[in-house]
């Protein structure tokens, strides 16, 4: 079985004093992931106990000498479909390795969009098993009786789930307790209300594309903060304007979008604001 982990180091658990987040991902291409989990924020995230990831290769679990787990499609037509049985044994094995309550989420082009409120919601969770897909997919009978949830990451055609996975994994793991060296850096994230993200300049102060506004440099806090809302406010208009639709504006975020708007020289408004924002 091809199992993938870290060393756990107990003293920094204790020291952030947070439970590890496990996760089991299905693939048959586990060097896939695990090139990619030692570095960044997944790599400090296991180094800490923070999370605990372990793959499996349904392969091992396959009943003939072959390993194979693929089959061709009943009724005829192109590419091969995971079989049930592999991955049922894989799936029990996986279960088995813990006693923690886990949830079985399918990468799937079906399920619903990934979203930053649903992954805030998959952080509660102790436990999540991902499984990974090939060719033209599973058995529609081990989706129907072992998957909780199907999920998407966006409306186009992937080689397989592991891309997905590792997406889901990172989104989840940067929100848990102790992951990121400072706490406010998620929560200026883009989507994290509901906004993309403001503008971000750094050094050197003037350079021939342009200079830090002046705002920046002012060290006036209360400033800086009310000029990065309205760039959220105007950035999402310009950029993403469905997300103002699903937000309720504030009378100051509708008056700072305004002035963004009008600096712009913008002349008309975000569509269906009017419908769902509070009189001013």
């Amino acid at each position: 079985m091809c199992r993938v982990s870290i060393d756990l180091q107990a003293s920094a658990k204790l020291a952030l004093n947070v439970p590890t987040m496990r996760f089991d991902v299905l693939t048959l291409f586990p060097e896939a992931l695990s090139a990619s989990l030692d570095f960044g924020v997944l790599g400090r995230a296991r180094a800490r106990q923070i999370v605990d990831i372990n793959l499996y290769n349904p392969r091992d679990f396959a009943y003939d000498a072959y390993k194979r787990v693929d089959e061709r499609v009943y009724g005829g037509g192109p590419g091969m479909v995971l079989m049930l049985e592999p991955l049922k044994r894989a799936l029990a094995d996986v279960k088995s390795q813990s006693d923690r309550p886990a949830k079985v989420i399918f990468l799937s082009p079906q399920g619903p969009t990934l979203t930053q409120e649903k992954v805030h919601r998959l952080t509660s969770l102790d436990r999540i098993i991902l499984i990974c897909g090939r060719y033209e997919g599973l058995d529609e009978r081990f989706i129907e009786h072992y998957v909780d949830e199907e999920l998407s990451i966006g409306d186009y055609v992937l080689s397989g789930g592991e891309p997905a996975a590792l997406v889901l994994i990172d989104a989840i793991t940067r929100l848990l307790p102790g992951v990121l060296n400072k706490s406010e850096s998620a929560e200026q994230d883009s989507f994290e209300h509901g906004l993309l993200d403001c503008p971000h300049f750094t050094r050197p102060e003037i350079a021939p594309e342009g200079r830090v506004p002046a705002v920046l440099k002012s060290g006036d806090h209360a400033a800086i903060a009310r000029w990065r809302l309205q760039q959220s406010l105007g950035r999402t208009y310009l950029r993403r304007p469905d997300l103002l639709t699903k937000r309720i504006l504030t009378k100051i975020e509708k008056r700072l979008l305004a002035e963004f708007l009008e600096a712009q020289q913008v002349d008309s408004q975000a569509p269906n604001l009017q419908n769902n924002q509070p009189a001013p």
